[in-house]
């Protein structure tokens, strides 16, 4: 059987790292870096908000499944309290992520198809690995007594605290897209041959002070908080133990980060580039690091 949870936790460290050095030459065309409409490949450009909707609900989508189905598992062990709260903060996540926030955004730029499909592709099978795991006999056994364990409380005080950071600096830059959107539309009704284009702005405000990417940091913040209460830390005696042990709460924020990093490091050569007064001082993603 080719989908089981071993092979698509291995594919996703596999992908993640073969991709991560391709990131930094390479812009995924979508938000700042979309296509220009002269482009050739411009016609396989969809609707920004309809798309991020549509690509989002397949992790929800699939972790219900493998969290309620399980099938992928042989065995199918009782759900318990602790599993439950970790199963409802991913749902709580994705609910904002998926839902709420591109509700709310006033504009978003055009998606490239190819985008789209990547993010279902990720979005599908990360959601199943990590339902499975969170159903799984080895989740079940590490959070039978979790309650009990500082460890677990202080992993769920540190998802909380980027779920919720995310959501501030998403907010800073709703704020951006509302403001332009009511200007841009001042200046449209006022010249209807004027034509509307996405606006940028430099962002302020809390961790804007330090980093251009808060919103990816206190994601990858959300991700590393949930897997430190949802598995053990693998062993590093050895690779073959440390693959062994590396589960998905793990792999999920490990994948991430490669991921993103790229995304994070060339938005904010943007950034520098666009805007001369843009602060230097500024970090990319990480404060006072990268």
């Amino acid at each position: 059987m080719l989908l089981t949870y071993d092979n698509i936790r291995m594919g996703f460290v596999v992908i993640s790292v073969a991709s991560c050095p391709l990131l930094f030459f390479v812009n995924a065309p979508f938000g700042r870096f979309s296509l220009s409409k002269d482009h050739v490949l411009t016609a396989l450009s969809v609707n920004g908000i309809q798309s991020w909707i549509f690509m989002e609900l397949f992790a929800p989508i699939s972790f219900i499944h493998a969290f309620t189905q399980a099938p992928l598992l042989d065995h199918i062990p009782p759900i318990s309290a602790p599993q439950g709260l970790l199963a409802g903060l991913f749902l709580t996540h994705y609910l904002n992520r998926s839902l709420i926030s591109p509700l709310r955004t006033p504009s978003r730029s055009k998606s490239h198809l190819s985008v789209v499909l990547s993010a279902v592709c990720f979005n599908l099978f990360n959601g199943l690995m990590m339902g499975t795991y969170l159903r799984s006999d080895t989740a079940h056994a590490f959070l039978s007594v979790a309650f009990r364990r500082p460890l677990y409380w202080g992993g769920v005080l540190i998802w909380l605290s980027g779920f919720i950071g995310n959501i501030l600096h998403d907010e800073i830059l709703l704020n951006i897209r509302r403001n332009a959107k009511a200007k841009g539309k001042a200046k449209y009704e006022e010249d209807p041959t004027k034509k509307r284009a996405e606006y940028y702005a430099i962002p302020h405000g809390y961790l804007y002070r330090y980093i251009s990417y808060p919103n990816y940091f206190c994601e990858w913040v959300e991700w590393i908080g949930f897997a430190l209460a949802a598995a053990p830390l693998p062993p590093l005696t050895s690779l073959t133990a440390f693959m062994q042990h590396f589960h998905a709460p793990w792999v999920f924020p490990f994948a991430e980060i490669l991921l993103m990093l790229p995304r994070a490091y060339k938005g904010h050569q943007w950034y520098l580039n666009k805007f001369a007064e843009y602060p230097k001082e500024r970090k990319a993603v990480v404060p006072f690091l990268i």
